[in-house]
């Protein structure tokens, strides 16, 4: 049942990504160009990306962090969804772990990021993806998609569509054993 729920969510955010031109075509680019990160095993590549408020962030400035890694847009509902849950996290494990999300909004609501983090409260760093950073993490080809990486920055888990709270719990706390 989960699962049909899942692919149901998936069915959606990608039909409604398909309305947002640019986004389209940055997916679809990335598809036939995919990078190399393999699901888990390999080291997340390192990227250097602007932030809303005009500052680059590293994946590299937060070594010996877990980062949760959310690719998401602001018009995506099961992203919307998924985000009180990376708050949440983010206060919960605060000393642990760093959520960094990867916003995908296009030229038609990348002014919307500003106030959607606003209205959400998000507590994490969001900055602007691009092109190079969807390949760099394998081609992203739905979203939400979310990366774990462990303290020595390689990639332990990854997630196409919405992922209950507790499943990133679990393997926090795997990790932190």
């Amino acid at each position: 049942m989960i699962k049909l729920v899942l692919i149901i969510l998936i069915s959606i955010s990608l039909n409604v990504f398909s309305k947002t031109t640019n986004a389209e075509q940055l997916l679809s680019s990335t598809k036939s160009n995919s990078g190399n990160l393999k699901v888990s095993g390999d080291k997340a590549p390192d990227f250097a990306l602007k932030s809303v408020d005009g500052k680059t962030i590293k994946l590299s400035d937060y070594k010996g962090k877990i980062v949760i890694i959310d690719f998401w847009a602001t018009w995506c509902p099961p992203c919307r969804k998924g985000i009180p849950d990376l708050i949440s996290l983010q206060k919960d494990f605060k000393n642990d772990i760093v959520v960094i999300g990867i916003s995908l909004d296009a030229e038609k609501t990348i002014k919307d990021v500003p106030g959607f983090i606003k209205n959400y409260g998000i507590n994490y760093p969001i900055v602007y993806g691009d092109e190079k950073v969807v390949n760099a993490y394998g081609g992203i080809e739905g979203i939400p998609t979310a990366f774990v990486i462990d303290k020595k920055g390689i990639v332990v888990d990854k997630h196409v569509g919405l992922v209950p709270k507790e499943t990133y719990i679990n393997k926090i706390k795997e990790i932190l054993k």
